[in-house]
């Protein structure tokens, strides 16, 4: 073999050899039970930043965390996102996720938002509230979660399903702060106080607040800025009737949840999985959260440009680390089975 021959064979190995790391670096195969229209924007800032391709899948969490298992060492998922810290646990005791070394993420994302040896994150959270018809309740009646069960409260109650996860980890957290014989009973009590059976969703409940259905419901905050933020006038009625309470701001303080994710262990595109998780952390992203979707960012130095959420004002958070709730979720399920919350 001539000079030039080798030099052509030994440049087409090179070139071979480089071309899974350059693949690795060019997509991003994502599984999102998040849906919120105002992601697609989110996805495109980091494709336009990096360069890296997003495919995305999009389902319900239990599906999506059955579909990587099924898919086992051959799943092309690179990351799964999802809402709230019980279904970001459930992916990682399925073992779903592998731990992430990035000291950019440790930096940023409080460890209160960080699962068990940084194997997933949360990017957002969102608050648990009390919303109250102005009208027919006194503000200083509702300033806790504990009031929730109050006697006083009997038969003027809403709220949606005990089984949804957003009611799964309040009641977690209750376990957590208060015991389970408190727990239990406070699960009792609101079983004892609804005004109708539980139904719809977050908004559902807030609508009937206002329209007297009930005086009193619990909801994740975001749902109330969204109706704050809409032009259309039978919203803005139900604002004008309805207020929020951050719960327990003399105690632990109000429950929040998270948005997050994680990198699967089975990724193809490991390297471009971290930069996703580190955008996710990044100024950028995280003002985008709160902007688009009327959520906290977790990261402390991310600037908001959000009218409503500046309305809602600040308040104390519970301190109970996201990992820790999630934990608890199993006998939470058990202690609202146990209490008859359908």
């Amino acid at each position: 073999m001539n000079r030039s021959s080798l030099f052509a064979l030994v440049g087409a190995l090179l070139i071979g050899a480089a071309q899974p790391a350059l693949a690795q670096e060019s997509v991003l195969n994502l599984y999102s039970s998040r849906h919120y229209q105002t992601d697609e924007v989110l996805y495109a800032n980091f494709t336009k930043a990096t360069g890296i391709r997003i495919n995305r899948i999009d389902g319900k969490e239990d599906e999506l965390i059955q579909r990587i298992r099924r898919e086992g060492a051959a799943s092309p998922a690179d990351v799964f996102i999802t809402v709230d810290a019980a279904n970001l646990q459930a992916a990682d005791e399925a073992g779903l996720f592998a731990p992430v070394r990035s000291k950019a993420i440790e930096q940023r994302i409080p460890k209160q938002f960080r699962g068990e040896d940084n194997r997933w994150f949360g990017f957002s959270y969102r608050a648990r509230v009390i919303a109250y018809n102005k009208a027919k309740i006194n503000a200083n009646d509702v300033q806790n979660y504990a009031d929730l069960a109050s006697p006083k409260l009997k038969g003027k109650l809403c709220v949606r399903s005990g089984g949804h996860v957003y009611n799964r980890t309040l009641m977690a957290s209750t376990i957590y702060n208060t015991g389970d014989e408190n727990a239990l009973d406070w699960a009792r009590g609101i079983v004892a106080n609804l005004a109708r059976a539980p139904k719809g969703g977050d908004t559902d409940q807030i609508r009937a607040v206002a329209a007297g259905e009930c005086d009193v419901a619990i909801s994740n905050h975001y749902y109330y800025a969204r109706l704050m933020a809409s032009d259309k006038p039978a919203d803005q009625e139900v604002v004008q009737k309805v207020g929020i309470v951050f719960p327990d701001q003399k105690g632990k303080g109000t429950h929040v949840n998270i948005s997050g994710g994680g990198m699967l262990k089975n990724a193809p595109n490991k390297a471009a999985a971290v930069k996703f998780l580190e955008y996710l952390a990044s100024d950028e992203a995280q003002a985008y959260f709160a902007n688009g979707n009327n959520e906290w960012p977790v990261v402390a130095s991310a600037k908001l440009d959000n009218k409503q959420l500046d309305a809602l004002g600040k308040f104390k958070v519970d301190q109970l680390p996201a990992g820790v709730l999630a934990q608890y979720t199993p006998k939470a399920q058990r202690f609202i089975d146990r209490a008859g919350w359908k």
